[in-house]
Parts: C-alpha cells; sequence; structure tokens
C-alpha cells in the first residue's frame, strides 16, 4: 500500500520551482500558501507578488507539472493570491491632518509609512555614510526617522553615531538608541566590534526580520535601511518580507562601481520594487586650498545610468575630508559642519527624495471609505 502523500513532501517538491530569472524558490521566497491535502487530491494557494501575467501563469504551471508528478497525486488545484497592497491600508499623505497621531500600518509595521533600503551592487561606494547623513538630512527637515543598520556583514553605523550602548526591552519589544533626532538598531549594538561576523543566508534573514517586527519604532515618516552591499539575503529578506515604498542605489562615478550599482538597481526592478533614484557619492573633489575642482573617479555616470533606466537622478555628494573625519568621529557631516558642501548635497538629496515619495505617493489610489 502506497504511503500517504504529506505536506512536507509538497513543500520539498516545491523547493525546486524557481522564481523566473533567479536561481532562488518559491519556498524561500515566502510564496507556497496553505497546502491541503485529501487523498491523491492536492490543494494549495500561491501568493504572488508579481502582476506580470506571464509570471503568474509559468510560476502556476511550474508549480501544478511539479506537484502533479509527485506518486499518487490524481489532481491539483491552485488558487493564485496577491499580498494586501500596502496602500489599501494606509491613508495618502494628502489626506492625512499634519500632527494626527494615529497608527498607521504600512508595510506591516504599525506607525511606519515609508520604508526605503539603501543599497549598492558592491562595497567601497560610502553607501553607509549615505544612509547616515540622509537620514539625519530628512529628520532635519522636520520628518521622523529610523535608521535599520542592515548590513549584518560590517555593521559600521553604530562607530559613525557614537553609539555605543546595548538597547533596552520593554513590553517584548527592543526600544532603539536615538542620535539626535533620529532612531537606530543595528546589529553591532549586541556584538563585540571587534570580533568578526560570519552568518549563514537563514540567520540573515531572520536578523532583518527582527529588527522590523520586534523594534518599537513608534510613529515614523522614513525608515531608512542600509543594507549590505550584493544582493543576497538580507536584500531577498526585505523584498520578500517587508512591502518597501521604494529603494535608493548608491554609487560612485567610475565605471566598474557603476556596473555593480545597476545590478543592484535591475534587482530591485526584476522583483518589482520602485527605484526612488540613484546618488553618486564621492563625485567630484574640491581642493580646499586653491578651490580647483578635480573628478577623481570621472563624473556624471550615475545621472547618465538614472536617466538610461529611466529612474531619478536625486544628487551627487562631493568628495570631502569632513566626511570622513566626522563619520570616523560619530559626529556625521550633517550635524558636525551643516553648513559644507557635503553636508549641503545631502539636504538637497533629501529634499528631492521627499518630492520622489510624495509624487509616488500621488500616483497611488485612495482606499475605497
Amino acid at each position: 500500500m502506497a504511503e500517504e502523500l504529506t505536506k512536507e513532501q509538497i513543500i520539498e517538491a516545491l523547493k525546486k520551482v524557481r522564481y523566473p530569472g533567479y536561481s532562488r524558490d518559491i519556498v524561500s521566497f515566502g510564496m507556497v500558501g496553505e497546502i491541503s491535502v485529501d487523498g491523491s487530491q492536492v490543494a494549495l494557494e500561491l501568493v504572488l507578488t508579481s502582476e506580470d501575467p506571464q509570471k503568474r501563469q509559468q510560476l502556476e504551471d511550474d508549480v501544478r507539472k511539479t506537484i502533479s508528478g509527485l506518486p499518487g497525486v490524481s489532481e491539483v488545484e491552485i488558487k493564485v493570491k496577491s499580498p494586501p497592497s500596502p496602500q489599501a491600508t494606509a491613508r495618502p499623505a494628502a489626506a492625512r491632518p499634519r500632527g494626527e497621531e494615529e497608527l498607521w500600518t504600512r508595510a506591516g509595521i504599525p506607525g511606519v509609512r515609508h520604508i526605503i533600503p539603501v543599497g549598492s551592487g558592491k562595497g567601497g561606494v560610502g553607501k553607509s555614510t549615505v544612509a547616515v547623513n540622509l537620514a539625519l538630512a530628512l529628520a532635519q527637515r522636520g520628518a521622523r526617522v529610523g535608521l535599520v543598520d542592515a548590513d549584518v556583514h560590517g555593521p559600521n553605523i553604530p562607530g559613525m553615531l557614537g553609539l555605543f550602548e546595548k538597547p533596552k526591552a520593554q513590553n517584548n519589544k527592543i526600544l532603539p538608541l536615538t542620535s539626535g533626532p533620529i532612531k537606530v538598531i543595528s546589529l553591532g549594538f549586541f556584538l563585540d566590534q571587534k570580533e568578526p561576523i560570519i552568518w549563514r543566508g537563514p540567520l540573515v534573514g531572520g536578523l532583518v526580520q527582527q529588527f522590523f517586527n520586534d523594534v518599537d519604532w513608534g510613529e515614523l515618516d522614513y525608515l531608512i535601511v542600509d543594507l549590505p552591499p550584493g544582493t543576497g539575503d538580507a536584500q531577498l529578506t526585505l523584498v520578500q518580507k517587508v512591502a518597501l515604498t521604494g529603494a535608493i542605489i548608491v554609487t560612485t562615478p567610475q565605471d566598474v562601481a557603476l556596473q555593480d550599482a545597476m545590478k543592484g538597481l535591475a534587482m530591485f526592478q526584476k522583483l518589482e520594487v520602485p527605484v526612488l533614484g540613484v546618488i553618486e557619492n564621492m563625485s567630484y573633489f574640491v581642493c580646499p586650498h586653491c578651490g580647483k575642482r578635480t573628478e577623481i573617479f570621472d563624473h556624471g555616470g550615475g545621472e547618465r545610468e538614472s536617466q538610461a533606466r529611466g529612474v531619478a537622478f536625486l544628487g551627487e555628494v562631493p568628495l570631502e575630508l569632513g566626511v570622513r573625519v566626522s563619520g570616523d568621529e560619530g559626529k556625521p557631516i550633517v550635524m558636525s559642519d551643516p553648513q559644507s558642501p557635503a553636508a549641503q548635497a545631502f539636504f538637497m538629496i533629501a529634499e528631492q527624495l521627499e518630492k520622489v515619495v510624495q509624487e509616488q505617493e500621488a500616483k497611488q489610489p485612495a482606499p475605497a471609505s
């Protein structure tokens, strides 16, 4: 007598079904919902974020073929669902009276309006520096801002902000630390900064998810997320678990950095996360003695690539000694020298980002009353 088919066997089989264009399977992406087995009949849910009818049909066909190939299966019923739209549970900004202290539910985090990851295709482009100063610049403009250090392999933000104490807990929630006007959480708060960090993929994903679900963020307009470089587990977990407002890509002008940055941009676009814009860091150097401008790493590549891909160019940040010094001292340039060229660039980028977000909000349909 044949053994009865189990849900575990079905899940193992579905781990062989890849999301179109990726090597990662639909189970690890969290796309498999409820599964029921009744004798030889199998019914399951697919939770798909893509609105592309070809991708949806391909996935449904692949799942049906995979399950039908299991011994003892005579019928497969598939119900395709879409996750709840984050806009369906949040009122547009224009409809929210200024100062109203209601609890928003956007992207699955109560009280948080916009979640914006800052990514890059490679290390060494100053992504963390951009994330820290952008968060502070948004706060200086009057927004309520949080900052997640999700660069689990090299959490540098505690040092950049001069924060070295351990967060406390209250009501089963982690309380983020504060640096000036922003709230901050980082793996670096819990570990010895001198020890190397080696994580397997599932641990990375679990930690990133915990930073969203188990931290008491309160009311925020923006939650900026500093991602590790590349297109690995932290990025995929973020896209899988959280409905993002959109991503920011950081690059430097030289071709090698641009090529890698555009891979990161393509990853977000392929996963149907809006790219809010590109920032070109270390764009040029102005000698503090003679005032001569030198384009050490070339110049303008970020803007050209943005235009070619139809995304906004948020601005360029000059290479400035004060940025490095202030970061090493735990006092980011936006706070320590707000009149400096780099700080002014961050303020302009923050203003441009707010405009892009507002334009995106205006395009979203208002929820039914």
